[in-house]
Parts: structure tokens; sequence; C-alpha cells
């Protein structure tokens, strides 16, 4: 069973301000408890669009949003496809560009599927080395892992999972897999475990963690597919429309929060000018100024919302 817990559910599509009768769009369906929500504030007229690329989230929504499946289109697509998605979704287009009243993002990995033990995903569970969010996909964690030179390896730890000791864990992984085969993600976690000093090991989370957010991030290309659909977004959002963006670590907010700063109005006249005279209009504003931070009593709840930031921009 499909089990997850929304996080920051009812902030992140109370900042789209929902018209009854508009187009939204859930980029990330993945337990639909944001879908489900959008649709339930949506008249006969309005309508939902929700991207998902796991068939196993695609056919919970199908059974969790049976009550509202006359207003939603299921799309199994990466998210990165947005616009070219849309065109196929009969929805309007302006200037050739699908326009739709709100666009929504719930970045990282659902609770099942890390929960999932054969997905590779959880450093809690031995399981074959895999991560793939679409499994029709080719790249695996195994793939990674086994075939890439060392100083790759390195890289996506270093630069993904912002590992310290990162040369240390890729040279070990290296000179391991000359003997056999690292196949499952019992086998790599003991080996990042190994490849960190002890007093390291006793403090903070799982030693694995940031090192199998790497892989994940790397086998699944997010960050490119965030930076992508971001700007789909920008171009896609009506005028009036609205994008919550919810992410889970740095680089997810960095790229956000660096997307919405490039589209808001930036004057560029003289500080002591009484007005502005420069005429350059942005694209974007800003609803609010800083992430808003999951309550107190979501994080009891729901520990894993701890990391979870959500930005809100209005198209102008």
């Amino acid at each position: 069973m499909f089990q997850h817990t929304t996080v920051l559910l009812e902030e992140a599509v109370d900042g789209l301000a929902i018209k009854p009768g508009g187009v939204y769009v859930d980029c990330t369906l993945g337990g639909a408890g944001h879908s489900e929500l959008i649709a339930s504030r949506l008249s006969e007229g309005g309508r939902l669009i929700a991207f998902d690329q796991d068939d196993w989230a695609l056919s919970n929504a199908r059974e969790r949003l049976a009550p509202y499946m006359d207003k939603v289109t299921l799309v199994r697509s990466n998210f990165r496809y947005l616009e070219q998605e849309l065109r196929g979704c009969d929805v309007r287009i302006e200037n050739g560009v699908p326009q739709v009243d709100g666009i929504l993002f719930d970045l990282g990995v659902s609770s099942p599927q890390l929960d999932e033990a054969e997905r590779g995903f959880s450093y809690n569970h031995d399981a074959p080395l895999d991560m793939r969010m679409d499994r029709e996909e080719s790249l695996t964690a195994h793939e990674i892992v086994n075939e890439w030179e060392e100083r790759e390896i390195s890289r996506i730890l270093d630069r993904y999972g912002e590992e310290k000791f990162a040369r240390n864990i890729a040279r070990n992984i290296v000179k391991a897999r000359t003997t056999a085969a690292i196949a499952t993600t019992g086998e790599l976690a003991e080996l990042i475990k190994v490849s960190i000093p002890a007093a390291t090991r006793r403090t903070g989370p799982h030693p694995a963690k940031r090192s199998f957010q790497a892989l994940r991030i790397a086998v699944n290309d997010e960050l490119g597919a965030e930076e992508e659909a971001l700007e789909s977004a920008v171009r896609c959002l009506a005028p009036g429309g609205r994008a919550s963006v919810i992410t889970f670590h740095s680089l997810e907010d960095r790229i956000c929060k660096s997307i919405f700063a490039k589209y808001v109005e930036k004057c560029t006249c003289p500080p002591d000018f009484p007005l502005c005279v420069c005429g350059n209009k942005g694209t974007l504003k800003l609803i609010n100024r800083k992430p808003i931070l999951p309550s107190e009593k979501e994080l009891e709840d729901n520990p894993r919302a701890r990391s979870a930031k959500l930005r809100i921009a209005e198209k102008l």
C-alpha cells in the first residue's frame, strides 16, 4: 500500500490561491496528498493535471483521486517535460506557450519509495543497488558505483551529497570493486561507514545518508530536472498564477531561490533617484521572502518534514 504523509499540505496548496475554475498542475503526484486537496477545491470547470514517472504512484492516485477523476488528468512523465506534456493536455496556449493557473512541486523522494526495499533508495534495507524513480530508465546506482571512474564518483558525492569524505569513499569503492562487484545497498553502506572516521560516525545522521542522497540525485538527474521544470513553470504560468515549491535539501532550495530571483523585478536606478525610471519589469513577485517551514506540530507527527522549505512566487 502507498502510504505517504504529505509535507506542508495546507501551506503549499493555500499558496496557489486556487480559483475553483482554474487549471492547476501537481508536478510531483507522489502519494497524491497535494493533488487530492487541490482537486477538492476545484469546481466542475476546474482541472488538475498531475505528473509522476512512477507507475506505483499513478496506480495509487487513480484510487485516491477516484471521486475527482472527471477533472483530473494523470501524466506518466518526468516533470522536466512539463511544457511539452502540457501541450498535449488541451490547455490554453498563448504565444505558443501553454498557460495554467498554478504549479506545485514537492521535490525529493516520497516515503513509500524510500521504504520499499527493492527500490534500493535506503541504507536501512539490504537490496540491489537501483535508485531509479522511473524503472524504465537505464542508469542505476549499481552502474555508477561499479563502472564510473573514481574522480566522477567523488565529484557527485561531494557536489550532490556535500560529503566531506567523498574522495576517501570513492577510493574505497573503486578498491573494493576490483575484487567483486558492489551489488547491494548493505555492502555499499558498510563501505561508506568504514571510509568515514570513527569520531565523525558517532555524531550526526547515518554515515551513508549523504552518499545515498548523492547517488539518488545522480541516477535521476534530479537537479537538472528541477532546473528545467522551474524554468518551464515560469513560462507556463498565466498572469496571476502561482508556483509553490517544496524542497528538502540545500541544493534543491538553492536552485529554486536562484531561479525565482532571476525573474523578480530588479530596479537598476541609482539609489538616490526618487522614482524608478529604468523600466526593468520582473516576471515574478515573491509571496514569501523567507521560506515557509513546517510547524512544530507537523514535525512531531512527521520527523521527515524537518528539512522541508516552501517558496511561493506569483507571475506578474
